[in-house]
């Protein structure tokens, strides 16, 4: 008798066959434009390539797995690592839907919630997507005005500063030393960019970590 697929295991099935799906389209693309213009990249330089960019990306992906697997669950890690944009999206709507219905991300009630908001989060991005597509031509006079400017290099800061408060407000104490250990690198090595969040993100976690576990055995929580 054929034992019947738990939703875990399902959410397991479907998520590896996508994520393989995914990686075979992005590997078809380059390769079918070499068939189609006859070109096919230097093996040498395409090796020298990939032994400068490649462990820094092994690296990152291996440490954005042990970070946003536990705060997003297993079907909204899947999708957010076909999706993608993770720390400026799908995070901060898994985190704040989750926090709305005051679940916690290891339960059950907390993997579907982080699932649904992070489907319907990549179901609107790509609406407004398309939808910019369209009216980029239309629009463009009214989104390069100097006036709105402002108002569009404060769009992230908005979105985690509202999650931030949410959060640091309940656990401030805990908050207090990766915000200073942030604002201190930031502002120290002006290198440090948004291209470095997926880096940054789990040293953040893994000191707030030390210091919950420290504070903890001092009674200091």
């Amino acid at each position: 008798m054929k034992k019947e697929l738990t939703y875990m295991d399902s959410v397991h099935r479907d998520g590896r066959i996508w994520s393989l799906s995914i990686m075979a389209l992005m590997l078809l693309y380059p390769l079918a434009l070499c068939l189609m213009f006859g070109a096919a990249p230097d093996g040498k330089g395409l090796l020298m390539g990939l032994i400068a960019t490649a462990p820094m990306y092994w690296a990152v992906g291996v440490v954005e797995t042990f970070t946003y697997i536990p705060m997003l669950g297993a079907g909204g890690s899947y999708l957010s690592f076909v999706t993608g944009n993770i720390s400026n999206l799908k995070l901060p709507c898994a985190l704040g839907a989750m926090e709305q219905m005051g679940v916690k991300a290891n339960s059950e009630e907390g993997e579907i919630v982080s699932t649904i908001a992070i489907a319907v989060s990549s179901i609107v991005t790509t609406v407004i997507i398309i939808l910019g597509v369209i009216l980029i031509v239309p629009l463009t006079p009214v989104l390069n005005a100097p006036v709105l400017a402002p108002a569009f290099a404060q769009i992230l800061p908005a979105l985690f500063g509202g999650l931030g408060v949410v959060f640091v407000s309940r656990n401030y104490k805990i908050a207090i030393a990766p915000v200073a250990l942030m604002m201190i690198l930031f502002i120290a090595v002006p290198a440090l960019n948004e291209g470095t969040v997926g880096i940054m993100v789990p040293v953040g976690v893994i000191l707030t970590l030390i210091e919950a576990r420290v504070m903890y055995k001092k009674g200091l929580l």
